[in-house]
């Protein structure tokens, strides 16, 4: 039966318990009305005491599937019984106790009911389900509280999870949780990187405030994961893990003192700087805005140096036979660091001229005299002794200079390389012998050099002639020239059209240098390359229009298209043709071709850089490459990657000019080739667009990763000028860098100025490879164009020069040649030939393709030629043979400790 059917009538033993007490009317009540509460709330007193609960029901949640227990005590109690929801549970859910107190002798009476989920979930009430007490005793019945039963869960899903946050130090970090819905409510934890929160233990914590999280002040040391757990009697929950940074902005530190002025003399500049490093960015805070570095035009005195004022008058004569006269350096007198007059500022002499007449006093004075005297003359005369000593020796050396050179002996020379050889007396009347030299100073130890026509002479001093050529061949010159300009100028025509970057110069016997200004690119034409009694015009020209070489995949054409010619000049010795590029030379992530256009306009592999041929030859130096070839035409450098390392080395740099609007400014930013002819072709541009460079141009390594290329302008004084929108980054694909033509890449970003009194323009420009290299440019100039600073092109200025003939062309002399390639070019037991001399100058490869040339030790000397044309190092040529002097001194000690040459015995009898 169930237990509502068990509330509907009066349990049997209430029921006989009210007969006994005479209350049959309210059994016979209950009986007929099955819906009517079985018992009164109250019964009519009588003799006793009321019922006192000892012990009501507790609330209680139901876990689960398990029933819950409710118990009631009572005292004293003749019968309890509990009521659920206003209905009497059947008396056969009571387990029931009795006992009796012994203190009062009252009957204890004690009574438990199970409830189970079943019932809580079918009931269906305006109330949580309910359980309560009534006990009777003689005098009446109790009620105890009402207890309710609940069914305990809790949801998954949290009402609210806390959120990431970044706050700046010190700001106020809140985290936001509402934990599941459950019953009983969720109780709240937090976790940070799993360990729990004691908010008791540190005060600028607070997890009180409605489940959450508060931090007043935030630290370095709050930065972390934060965790919210709920938990009731039936389940544990985690939310979301919230990740909090605090970050630190940058500030600046405080600016230095402003550096000297740059300008010794005049107008000048002079700046300070600051760093962001007070403190520096952290966890992601900001970088310091404005600018790292300031400059100021800056006006510096110009020393004056000092100078003397007429001498003063000769004073009268004293009585030591002497007067004397004095001078100040007081016109002008030094300024502003300027230096002090060189020399005396007084002077004596005899004024008798040599007739004062004293008294001498003893006859010591008389032999001290006449000491002094006997030894001046002494030493007189063995200085001129000695001096026609030097000179007879340095005669008898010249007259035997084309003997053998002694390399055992060191000897110090200072000065520059003078040739003093008979043979070639009438080449020495030519200042052009000696114009490469002249402000050369070589100090060696080597009496190696000093048989090569290298003396203690002083400096040479002389005049430079109209002509270039020797005597005696301007006949024969001017009528071969008439002959083959016809062929020239056909040539030329063919390469006119496409190309501006060139020049021309007629070469004879004596050979010469050809450069196209300001790019890199120089022809060298050894002496005796050209027939005697031949000479031709030949021409050196770079191709700026669009290349017909297309490379095929990811090849990259490495640096300019460069034409040499006519086709039809045939040379006895190579020439050496010199090509910038923008490799960083690895043979690890780059393979090196070198290509040649045929007469029908195809390309042909002439050689690989690394290979080993006798047909020409490469020599890569980390900015040009310098090429040995027997035949004219038009090549150009290819470039395979074979890594994703392979560096392509591009220059930035950036351009700016005024627009037709008064307000607007453009910045251009280009990316070249890292080669001269690249960047003189954007200089071209830039002065036909009137355009200014703004900054020192810079480096970027751009790897083959294929990563793309972002340009962007930072730092723009925000009250004083704007980008336009959408413009102040801009990304360019790899596949446009890395493949793209010769052409210059350019990106152009407008400003404008929010008032026509802002002169002065600061930010910074940008340009980093992703994952890759990066290169800011700082740019701080007037946009006014008297006011800006200028910035210097090119290192080396060589349009001045764009050909030399004959001797000047060459930095080492024509006579010295002559006897490094004798000594040289015949191979000894002592091991000093042309390979020891390509050793020493740092050409180790490819030494077959020297073995095939008639005098391989001047081709060798072609190559030093056409890697030194700037600096024209002497002094590393010297060292290098001053070095194979000591090796074979060296082997000498070895294998010939007994016989000596010839040669070298009459060197040494000579004192050298």
């Amino acid at each position: 039966m169930g237990r509502g059917a068990a509330r509907s009538r009066c349990p049997p033993r209430l029921e006989r318990w009210l007969l006994l007490l005479g209350l049959c009317g309210w059994t016979a009540a209950l009986r007929g009305n099955d819906n009517s509460e079985a018992l009164p709330e109250s019964i009519p007193s009588a003799p006793g005491t009321l019922p006192h609960f000892m012990e009501e029901p507790d609330d209680a949640y139901i876990i689960k599937s398990n029933p819950i227990v409710l118990r009631c005590k009572a005292m004293p109690a003749m019968q309890i019984f509990f009521k659920c929801n206003g209905e009497w549970v059947h008396q056969n859910e009571h387990v029931s106790e009795e006992s009796m107190d012994e203190t009062t002798g009252l009957k204890v009476r004690e009574v438990f009911i199970n409830v189970t989920r079943q019932q809580v979930e079918d009931f269906h009430g305006p109330e949580d389900y309910w359980c309560q007490c009534v006990a009777w005793s003689h005098l009446g019945t109790s009620k105890s509280r009402k207890a309710s039963v609940r069914i305990a869960y809790l949801r998954k899903n949290f009402e609210q999870d806390p959120q990431g946050k970044e706050v700046p130090i010190e700001g106020m970090i809140v985290l936001h949780c509402r934990p599941p819905e459950g019953v009983p409510a969720a109780e709240v934890e937090w976790l940070k990187n799993e360990e729990p929160i004691d908010s008791n233990l540190d005060e600028n914590i607070d997890t009180r405030a409605d489940h959450n999280l508060i931090i007043r002040q935030a630290r370095l040391s709050d930065s972390g994961n934060y965790t919210c757990m709920a938990a009731n009697i039936v389940a544990k929950r985690r939310s979301m893990s919230a990740t909090v940074v605090v970050y630190v902005n940058g500030g600046w530190s405080s600016w230095t003192e402003w550096s000297n002025c740059n300008a010794r003399c005049g107008r000048g500049w002079q700046k300070r700087s600051r760093t962001c490093t007070n403190p520096a960015p952290l966890n992601g805070g900001a970088f310091c805005e404005g600018m790292s570095v300031q400059k100021i035009t800056c006006t510096s005195l110009c020393p004056v140096d000092g100078s003397w004022e007429v001498w003063s008058e000769w004073s009268v004569c004293s009585p030591e036979c002497e007067h004397l006269r004095v001078r100040e350096c007081i016109a002008p007198p030094p300024r502003n660091g300027g230096k002090y007059c060189e020399g005396v500022s007084q002077e004596s002499e005899n004024c008798t001229e040599g007739l004062c007449i004293q008294d001498i006093e003893t006859a010591s004075d008389i032999a001290l005299y006449s000491g002094l005297g006997a030894a001046v003359i002494a030493v007189a005369v063995l200085v001129v002794g000695v001096t026609l000593y030097r000179r007879s020796q340095s005669n008898s050396l010249l007259l035997n200079s084309s003997m053998q050179p002694d390399l055992t002996v060191s000897r110090t020379y200072s000065g520059p390389i003078c040739l003093q050889d008979p043979i070639d007396k009438e080449l020495m009347t030519e200042s052009s012998l000696f114009n490469p030299l002249s402000d050369i100073k070589v100090k060696v130890q080597s009496s190696f050099m000093v048989s090569l026509g290298v003396t203690e002479r002083a400096e040479y001093h002389g005049k430079a002639h109209s002509g270039t050529f020797p005597h005696g061949n301007n006949r024969a010159f001017g009528t071969i020239q008439a002959r083959n300009k016809a062929t020239y100028i056909q040539n030329l025509s063919s390469i006119s059209t496409t190309s501006e970057l060139k020049t021309t110069a007629i070469f004879g016997h004596l050979g010469g240098r050809l450069v196209v200004p300001n790019t890199g690119v120089s022809l060298l034409i050894p002496h005796g390359a050209i027939p005697e009694e031949s000479s031709w015009e030949i021409y050196l020209a770079i191709t700026q229009k669009e290349s017909s070489l297309e490379p095929e995949g990811t090849d990259v054409l490495l640096g300019p298209e460069v034409t040499c010619g006519p086709s039809e000049v045939a040379v006895s010795t190579p020439f050496a043709l010199t090509i910038p590029h923008c490799a960083q030379v690895n043979s690890e992530h780059w393979n090196i071709h070198l290509k040649k256009r045929t007469q029908q306009g195809k390309w042909e592999e002439v050689m690989s850089v690394e290979e080993e041929t006798t047909s020409c030859y490469c020599l890569l130096d980390p900015y040009a490459c310098h090429i040995l070839l027997n035949s004219f035409g038009t090549y150009a450098l290819i470039g395979e990657p074979i890594s994703d390392c392979a560096v392509r080395q591009l220059k930035v740099a950036v351009f700016g000019c005024l627009s037709c609007n008064s307000l607007d400014y453009n910045l251009r930013v280009y990316c070249m080739d890292n080669t001269p002819c690249a960047f003189q072709e954007v200089v071209s541009d830039e002065k036909l667009q009137g355009g200014q460079l703004l900054e020192e141009p810079k480096l970027l390594h751009f790897k083959g990763n294929t990563f793309s290329l972002q340009i962007s302008v930072l730092d723009i004084p925000p009250f004083l000028w704007r980008i336009k929108p959408f413009t102040a980054c801009q990304e360019v694909p790899f596949s446009r860098v890395w493949c793209s033509s010769p052409k210059p890449l350019h990106c152009a970003f407008s400003l404008e100025r929010y008032s026509p009194a802002t002169t002065q323009l600061a930010c910074k420009v940008c340009v980093r490879q992703v994952k890759g290299h990066e290169q800011v440019l700082q740019i701080q100039t007037s946009i006014l164009e008297n006011e800006r600073e200028t910035i210097t092109f090119f290192a080396h200025d060589d349009s001045n020069f764009p050909a030399q003939m004959g001797p000047k062309a060459f930095k080492i002399p024509y006579s010295i040649r002559q006897r490094i390639c004798a000594t040289f070019d015949t191979p000894n037991a002592k091991g000093k030939d042309w390979q020891m001399l390509a050793q020493k100058n740092s050409i180790n490869r490819n030494l077959s393709y020297f073995a095939t040339q008639s005098s391989p030790s001047a081709v060798i000397l072609d190559l030093w030629e056409a890697r030194h044309q700037h600096d024209g190092d002497l002094d590393s040529l010297a060292c290098a043979l001053e070095e194979i002097g000591r090796t074979h001194s060296k082997i000498s000690d070895i294998t010939e400790t007994e016989v000596e040459e010839p040669d070298f015995n009459y060197s040494r009898q000579n004192g050298l």
